[in-house]
């Protein structure tokens, strides 16, 4: 028996289960009695005492079940003969662990075919056990919950219950999962800040990890300064990008909500929210085939001979255009939800309808559009794709916007591309990296959710 036997075993016995429930509940109806609840009810609270404990033992069990199973190969006279090498012996273990699934047909090593059958009877017997239990506990929950059925039975509380702990255990995962994210980042990020100082790696200005790779540089001050790196973060993301996506964003958003025709909205709207769902792969190709070719040839032509063909102003032209849903959206729904009467009272008085835009609209809808400038900002900045494509892996403290710069995240992929150590200062700066960057978007949304929910206290 394998585990997904003993799921669909479960689930079959939580479907007898519920169907005798509701069959029981049409019984006691029929017979006169008036129920506390539908059958229905009871069905689904019969049903859910028997998947549910089943289930959740089920999910506990597959990573037991894991070290149960290497436990077993790893005892077994040709697992003694395994090499001490934790590296070499894990990877006998996962060939041989492929060979018993199915997923090669022979490995590397010699040694993880003899490894092979132990594995598939160790795991057929691990998810027997699990397997068993399982059904077990499906078939006590679904009888205990049986006998609980009754006239008087509140079955729908019941379900009600099951359903409020599944929410709770939905909203927890989330939370769980930022927890984790957090202490992942927070411990990496203590290890290398053991390793460099703190001060070193807020406030200087030279960024060189590949340094650290070096003898007589391990020590080098200055190596890990991520000033350039956040100077090209804020230069491309919050200075460039919104210098292109607020007014053209808000602009878009004026025309759909005051000039265009009901018809015309219907279709620009949509087309217009599109570019959000745009890979933004496909942005770093249209920046570095299109558009930074010709900012590079308008640099030359101004004058400028440093420009280059990976230049922050062509991955910032790109990423404004890529963040101009996010900037229109929100302007989109502040402005309209704006009173009507406050329009109208100013047309009464005699205001032409752009006098009521700049004069009225504007003014009541900023909050809204604020809060949707800044989700946009913190969108820009954990952008990585375009910078790599069309700004350059330079970390460079310029505001010449032809020239290359890069930002905090594209320094993150490149410190961790390929094989790495995780004990070396080089590798630990990207946890840094992201927890710092972590901290800075995470005060940027949080400004904009409090600006939000201001602005949407003040108009329901």
């Amino acid at each position: 028996m394998t585990l997904g036997v003993a799921l669909v075993a479960v689930l079959v016995i939580a479907v007898a289960a519920g169907l005798c429930a509701r069959n029981r509940a049409k019984r006691l109806r029929g017979g006169g009695a008036r129920l506390n609840s539908l059958p229905n009810y009871h069905a689904l609270y019969v049903g859910l005492w028997a998947a549910l404990p089943a289930l959740l033992f089920l999910a506990a069990w597959a990573p037991v079940q894991s070290g149960l199973v290497e436990q077993a190969v790893l005892a077994s006279p040709a697992g003694q003969q395994l090499p001490d090498f934790e590296m070499a012996r894990e990877t006998i273990l996962s060939e041989a662990r492929d060979i018993a699934t199915g997923a090669i047909e022979a490995g590397f090593n010699p040694e993880s075919t003899a490894l092979a059958p132990i594995y598939s009877e160790a795991s057929a017997k691990f998810a027997a056990i699990g397997g068993g239990i399982a059904i077990l506990i499906a078939l006590a929950g679904g009888f205990l919950a049986l006998r609980r059925l009754g006239v008087e039975f509140r079955a729908r509380s019941g379900v009600e219950r099951w359903m409020l702990g599944l929410l709770l255990g939905a909203s927890l995962i989330a939370i769980l999962t930022t927890l984790g994210i957090v202490l992942s980042l927070l411990f990496e990020s203590l290890r290398f800040f053991n390793l460099v100082s703190p001060t070193e790696f807020l406030f200087g200005t030279t960024w060189s990890p590949q340094t650290a790779i070096r003898a007589d540089q391990a020590g080098s001050s200055g190596a890990f300064g991520s000033i350039p790196l956040f100077w090209g973060t804020a230069f491309i993301g919050a200075i460039i990008a919104m210098i292109v996506a607020i007014p053209l964003g808000l602009m878009c958003a004026i025309f759909l909500t005051q000039y265009a025709p009901h018809g015309l909205r219907a279709w620009l709207k949509p087309i217009l929210e599109i570019l959000a769902g745009v890979p933004t792969v496909v942005y770093g190709y249209f920046a570095a085939l299109t558009v930074a070719p010709l900012v590079r040839d308008f640099g030359i032509a101004i004058g400028i001979s440093s420009a280059s063909s990976e230049s922050a102003l062509a991955a910032g032209l790109v990423m404004g255009i890529m963040i101009i849903p996010f900037v229109s959206s929100m302007a989109d729904d502040s402005i309209a939800a704006v009173p009507q009467a406050m329009r109208d009272g100013s047309l009464a008085l005699g205001a032409t309808k752009s006098e009521t835009i700049k004069k009225v609209l504007l003014p009541a809808a900023l909050p809204g559009v604020v809060g949707g400038v800044l989700l946009a900002v913190s969108r820009a900045i954990g952008e990585t794709m375009i910078v790599v494509m069309a700004a350059g892996l330079a970390a460079n403290m310029t505001i010449n916007p032809f020239e290359s710069v890069t930002t905090v995240t594209t320094q993150i992929v490149q410190l961790l591309t390929g094989d790495q150590e995780f004990d070396s200062a080089k590798t630990l700066a990207a946890f840094a990296l992201g927890l710092l960057l972590f901290l800075i978007t995470l005060v940027l949304n949080l400004i904009a959710l409090s600006v939000v929910r201001k602005y949407r206290e003040a108009y329901e």
